[in-house]
């Protein structure tokens, strides 16, 4: 049995391996389309509409590296991934990118052997109930039943906090978020727990919304971030960039609407290499220098796409919190591009 289950580890490990080595630039241009692993469907992040059409805050990222390779934002498919079947996708080279709101951790960046080049929101995990249930507090669910998502860390960090609280529950596993919301508007469960802008984004599409709230505790840390699969460190880098870029857009006021302006007229160093005025910083990850506006043409900087798709003035009402830039608080901050 042991020697089987190494055999089946060496088999993985060189499969990924394998997939890691190839040059994922050169495939996503040969192919004209980038192959970007997303949510099944959560609204405001990743969900299609009646006509298929894809919208949504990890969408965006997907448009914008799209969009900085080949040059069109539309060159896109957009592969549905579970919480349990996302890191296969992405190891064995079904997808090139995976932005879904998955956590950055140390066993997934080591021993799944992937990359997170970043954090593009910043959350944590969170319980959610009817209002008449009568609870107010988590540490007043002992003995709930909880619907989970089977293959996250969602899972793990609910067995901790309720065996750190000394309470019991009894699990009802799920797939996706859209069984979730079916299980927990069914009564199969008393709660439903995920990353509190999941549960945002749940919420808004019920029709009763105010019938139901989010529990205040916050019981984990969970750096949601774009992956890509380790050994392939310029693909790593161009992906990386790109959210930097998006970034740095907010914070320098470059916006879709006037980056053709400031690439002109910008007198800002930092600007101007972060636009191919200067320094030619596309040439170094096999791009052109016109990269870093094509993907912030394509749906806005980060604040514009925070903002259209998750923000306070949308049905999903999240403020900007740890997600605000670094100059308002938050931990928003991208690295200098010289």
């Amino acid at each position: 049995m042991k020697t089987s289950i190494f055999l089946g580890t060496v088999a993985a490990t060189t499969l990924m391996a394998g997939a890691g080595m190839a040059d994922t630039l050169a495939d996503v241009k040969a192919r004209g389309e980038l192959n970007c692993g997303v949510n099944t469907g959560l609204v405001g992040f990743a969900a299609p509409d009646a006509n298929g059409n894809w919208t949504g805050f990890d969408v965006d990222i997907c448009k914008a590296v799209a969009a900085a390779v080949l040059g069109d934002p539309t060159k896109v498919k957009y592969v549905p991934t579970t919480g349990q079947t996302r890191f296969t996708a992405l190891s064995s080279g079904e997808v090139d990118l995976l932005a879904r709101n998955s956590t950055w951790t140390f066993s997934r960046d080591t021993d799944l052997k992937l990359d997170f080049v970043g954090v593009n929101y910043y959350d944590g995990q969170g319980f959610m109930v009817r209002k008449d249930l009568g609870v107010t507090s988590a540490k007043e669910l002992d003995g709930a039943t909880v619907c989970i998502q089977t293959g996250t860390t969602t899972e793990l960090n609910l067995a901790d906090y309720f065996k750190a609280n000394n309470m019991s529950y009894q699990p009802v596993n799920i797939d996706s978020n859209a069984e979730g919301e079916q299980q927990y508007m069914a009564g199969a469960c008393d709660a439903y727990t995920t990353d509190a802008s999941g549960l945002a984004a749940t919420r808004a599409a019920f029709a009763d919304p105010e019938n139901h709230i989010i529990l205040p505790e916050i019981i984990s840390k969970e750096p949601l971030g774009p992956a890509v699969r380790h050994g392939d460190n310029n693909w790593g880098d161009i992906v990386r960039w790109t959210l930097y870029a998006l970034i740095a857009a907010e914070e320098y006021g470059i916006t879709s609407a006037n980056v053709e302006e400031l690439a002109t007229s910008s007198q800002n160093p930092e600007v101007q290499r972060l636009l191919g005025v200067t320094d030619e910083l596309g040439a170094m990850i096999g791009l052109d220098k016109d990269w870093a506006k094509r993907a912030i043409m394509a749906s806005g900087n980060y604040g514009e796409i925070f903002a259209a798709n998750i923000g306070e003035q949308t049905p999903i009402g999240l403020a900007r919190g740890l997600n605000a830039q670094w100059t308002q608080g938050g931990l928003m901050y991208a690295m200098p591009f010289r």
